[in-house]
């Protein structure tokens, strides 16, 4: 029987990268991004369906997820839709740090909890969340997107444990430095106080220093859909990994000194 997946964030960069993967492997996948009639790669494919999402509206969220089961079943909701907001807090607006909790992570939960009664009812599901690195460690001038990633993943551990129960799962994809779009959608916000240590994380952020590419990404979240296991979460990229590794191993502080060697190397 052929399987659907259903993907916020389709648009661009590893979700347009799972949506062509899942695809050319067979499934059926909803494609859903805030502009649909800008898109012409994905709507070209046979078995890919574009929708129109914009994750930070509700009740677009509870209209689509209405029309998407009508059309038959879904059996992976992939939350992918997401952008980077850096810069230092004291730069940031109130409404770019509310913004940005709406897109990364109010988005998801909302996204998830309209589809948790169909799997629940079925006892059959997996929710896959665009995660990062950036949500086991965090890194400097970026307090709000670590914020939305760390976020993410208190969430899905406890939602785990309430989901297990009727057979639906839940992972988290943790990637490092991905050579993406989401550079170019990124937003900083400016202060001259902090311009200095602003400018030596974008020298870090260069896309040609970007360890991992979409089509990894999207490689990662193919196998996390069908392993059959409960892994809640699914650290991927060199750097990232490494990165982590040091993390565990050399405890808190240790890491959060290598961090600022890291930075003052730049």
């Amino acid at each position: 029987m052929t399987k659907t997946i259903f993907i916020t964030g389709a648009s661009t960069g590893i979700g347009r990268a799972t949506a062509k993967l899942f695809s050319a492997k067979g499934w059926k996948v909803i494609a859903t991004m805030r502009k649909p009639e800008n898109e012409s790669e994905l709507n070209a494919l046979d078995n890919v369906t574009v929708l129109p999402l914009d994750v930070t509206n509700p009740a677009q969220i509870r209209e689509i997820t209405q029309q998407v089961l009508a059309l038959g079943d879904i059996d992976v909701v992939f939350n992918n839709a997401g952008y980077g907001l850096f810069g230092a807090l004291e730069a940031i607006t109130d409404e770019q740090l509310v913004h940005q909790m709406e897109t990364n992570f109010f988005g998801v939960v909302r996204v998830t909890k309209a589809f948790i009664p169909y799997f629940r009812e079925r006892k059959a599901g997996l929710f896959i969340t665009t995660g990062s690195s950036a949500g086991l460690m965090a890194f400097p001038v970026s307090s709000m997107y670590d914020a939305s990633k760390f976020a993410l993943e208190g969430w899905a551990e406890s939602l785990s444990y309430e989901l297990d129960e009727f057979g639906i799962r839940i992972k988290t994809i943790e990637p490092g430095l991905v050579a993406t779009e989401i550079g170019a959608k990124s937003v900083f916000a400016t202060h001259p106080a902090y311009e200095a240590l602003t400018n030596k994380f974008k020298a870090m952020m260069e896309p040609g220093k970007a360890a991992t590419t979409s089509e990894q990404i999207a490689e990662v979240v193919y196998g996390a859909a069908n392993d059959g296991t409960n892994t809640l979460r699914y650290i991927c990229g060199e750097d990232a990994k490494e990165l982590y590794a040091k993390r565990l191993a050399a405890g808190d502080e240790a890491f959060r000194g290598g961090i600022k060697q890291l930075i003052a190397a730049v």
